[in-house]
């Protein structure tokens, strides 16, 4: 059993940066592979980022591709998504989420997640 604690959301101009962290518990860290995704109000959630278990193959949605960057320290139990050039549409909640050895782009092929942290760009 994996339990997931994002941190890190908050309130950001747009052009802004921020890098929300993902501390896991309770489990082989190094055994899944990691994802982010969002959430805003009235949509679906939606895929952002994700790592392999090993850290050597990310993948992201287009609409982040060059502004966001996904990251993890296995010796920490921690993923990351730093944020920069933030935009009033990156707004959302984010989630990350686990799943074991392999990654997927579909948020119901993840069985582990976390609580969520809210992310506000503000115009």
């Amino acid at each position: 059993q994996v339990q997931l604690v994002e941190s890190g959301g908050g309130l950001v101009q747009a052009g802004g940066s921020l890098t929300l962290s993902c501390a896991a518990s309770g489990g082989t860290f190094s055994r899944y592979a990691m994802g982010w995704f969002r959430q805003a109000p009235g949509k679906e959630r939606e895929f952002v980022a994700r790592i392999s278990w090993g850290g050597s193959s990310t993948y992201y949605v287009d609409s982040v591709k060059g502004r966001f960057t996904i990251s993890r320290d296995n010796a920490k139990n921690t993923v990351y998504l730093q944020m920069n050039s933030l935009k009033p549409e990156d707004t959302a909640v984010y989630y990350c989420a686990a799943r074991q050895i392999s990654g997927s782009n579909y948020y119901l092929d993840y069985r582990y997640w976390g609580q969520g942290t809210q992310v506000t760009v503000s115009s």
